[in-house]
């Protein structure tokens, strides 16, 4: 018998992601994969999967799955209301679904991606070595949508719980580590600017990069009109555009870039730039 889940019900975006594609920027392609990567993997190690194994991705929940097996799942992230039929079950736990059952999540409390792993993992076809969903380049599998069927692989571990396990919470303002370069030269004062400057997450934000509204970056005055050749970027890049205000590059960021990149934050941020919503206050906190 084939293992499967139906697709029920999607919130606003609801994609298929695993670990990503990385290695793949000389096509570039980038690298993709969950943005909240530690959300994921727990998820995975839950369900009894590797932490490889895909998963899905739920922008502010709004989900429901129906088993078409017996099956394991596991919701991580930010805390969500979560039941099985009218029976409310626990986020950050393994949870067992019988033949016809239907998971809901609801809308998270704070924060912004639930991440729902299944044991066997979605096991749709991969595309350059990955299930991700890379909304920038379209490679992977298309946005979830209702009615769609999802094949699941056999299961290939127990699931793992824990007595205590919290869901992760979002800050009411983030504090952002950077580490200066490559082109901090080309602004006035850049440890300065950005240890002063006050922003919040924008309404325009996606899975390509976090957009923010507030101060402007001012240029050194040698390269207030200068262009610069597009280069390579990587996750975690804080490129400046012509309006002087940050974005910082999340998963589906392209691979190149015209703009210059004043910094990049350190890998342990990025989860939490996966969780900001609009409107939250950021810092930008420079390393020397």
């Amino acid at each position: 018998m084939t293992r499967s889940l139906t697709v029920v019900q999607v919130g606003p975006q609801t994609l298929i992601q695993d670990l990503g594609r990385p290695g793949n920027a000389h096509l570039g392609v980038p690298p993709s994969g969950a943005l909240d990567v530690p959300a994921l993997t727990l998820a995975n190690r839950l369900a009894g999967n590797p932490e490889s194994a895909a998963g899905i991705e739920a922008l502010l929940g709004r989900i429901q799955l129906r088993a078409n097996c017996s099956c394991t799942v596991a919701v991580t992230g930010p805390s969500v209301p979560l039941s099985v039929g009218s029976r409310p079950v626990d986020s950050h736990a393994p949870v067992h679904l019988a033949d016809g059952d239907v998971l809901t999540l609801g809308v998270p409390s704070g924060g912004l991606r639930c991440y729902v792993a299944v044991s066997g993992g979605i096991d749709v076809p991969p595309q350059l070595s990955s299930r991700a969903t890379d909304i920038l380049s379209g490679i992977g599998p298309d946005p979830l949508r209702a009615n769609d069927v999802l094949p699941l692989g056999e299961p290939v571990g127990l699931p793992v719980g824990s007595d205590v396990l919290s869901p992760s919470s979002a800050p009411a303002e983030l504090v952002v580590p950077v580490l200066l370069g490559p082109r901090e030269d080309w602004f006035d004062d850049p440890a300065g600017q950005l240890a002063a400057g006050r922003w919040t997450v924008s309404e325009q934000s996606n899975r390509v990069g976090l957009r923010l509204d507030g101060d402007a970056l001012r240029r050194a005055a040698e390269f207030e009109s200068r262009e610069l050749p597009s280069e390579g970027v990587m996750t975690g890049s804080v490129q400046v555009p012509a309006n002087g205000r940050p974005v910082l590059f999340l998963a589906d960021h392209p691979v190149t870039g015209g703009y210059p990149v004043i910094g990049v934050v350190t890998a342990e941020a990025l989860p939490l730039l996966a969780q900001a919503r609009p409107g939250t206050p950021v810092r930008l906190h420079p390393l020397r």
